[in-house]
C-alpha cells in the first residue's frame, strides 16, 4: 500500500488552511482569555465569607467539568435563542469554550492560592491590609507562578478542542479539512497537514509557558 501524497494539491489548499488556522487561533485564544479572568473570579468567589456561594459556585463548577464541551456548545448556540439569548456561531463557540475551561483554571488559580504559607495571610492581617490588597499585592504574585503549569496543560487542551466548534459551523482547521476532504475527495494531505498545524501549534506553546514559569519564579525568587 503506497500513499498518493500530492504536493500541487498541498500548495492549492494551503492559503485555505491558513485562514483557517488563524480562526482557530482566533478561537483559541479568545476563549482562553475568557477562561483566564472567570477562572480567577470564580476561584476567589469559592473564598467568601459566605458559605451559600462558594456551596453554589462548587457545585456549578462540578456541573460544567461533568459535561462535555460539545453539549455546552449547542446549549449555548441552540437553547439561548429560546431565553432571548441569540449569539453568532463564533461568540458562541468562543463563549462555550471560555466557560468549560474556566472551571478547570479555577480549580488551577485554587491550588495555587492554597499553597501560599499561612504566614503570608497572617502578615497581612497583622498590617491591617485590606483582603483586596492581600490579594492583588501578596497572594496572587506567589500563586500565579505555581499555578501556570496547569494553565499552559489547559491552553494546549483548547487548541485541540477547538474542532468541537464545527458543529455549529465555525470554519476552523478540522470543518476546513472536512470541507475540502468533501469537495475534492482527497482527504489525506488535508487531514495530515490539520495534525501537523496543531502539533506545531502546541509544541510551542508548551514551551512558552514553561519558559515564563521559569522567569516568573526566578524574579520572585522562588
Amino acid at each position: 500500500m503506497t500513499f498518493d501524497w500530492k504536493w500541487d494539491f498541498v500548495w492549492e489548499i494551503a492559503p485555505r488552511l491558513a485562514a483557517a488556522t488563524l480562526n482557530t487561533l482566533l478561537a483559541a485564544g479568545s476563549g482562553y482569555a475568557i477562561a483566564l479572568v472567570l477562572g480567577l473570579a470564580l476561584a476567589l468567589g469559592q473564598r467568601t465569607r459566605w458559605p451559600a456561594l462558594t456551596f453554589i459556585l462548587r457545585e456549578t463548577l462540578e456541573f460544567i467539568r461533568s459535561t462535555p464541551l460539545v453539549l455546552q456548545i449547542f446549549f449555548i448556540f441552540y437553547v439561548g435563542p429560546q431565553v432571548g439569548i441569540t449569539l453568532s456561531p463564533w461568540v458562541a463557540g468562543m463563549m462555550a469554550i471560555g466557560l468549560h475551561y474556566s472551571a478547570y483554571l479555577a480549580e488551577v488559580y485554587r491550588a495555587g492560592i492554597v499553597a501560599v504559607p499561612k504566614g503570608q495571610w497572617e502578615a497581612c492581617r497583622a498590617l491591617n491590609m485590606t483582603t483586596r490588597d492581600t490579594y492583588a499585592r501578596i497572594v496572587l504574585p506567589q500563586a500565579v507562578p505555581q499555578a501556570i503549569p496547569g494553565m499552559g496543560n489547559y491552553l494546549v487542551g483548547i487548541f485541540k478542542d477547538t474542532p468541537m466548534l464545527s458543529v455549529i459551523g465555525v470554519t476552523e482547521l478540522m470543518q476546513t479539512a472536512n470541507a475540502i476532504g468533501s469537495e475534492t475527495y482527497r482527504f489525506l494531505e488535508p487531514y495530515t497537514l490539520v495534525g501537523v498545524i496543531f502539533l506545531a501549534l502546541s509544541l510551542p506553546t508548551a514551551g512558552l509557558v514553561r519558559l515564563l514559569e521559569r522567569v516568573l519564579r526566578r524574579k520572585l525568587g522562588m
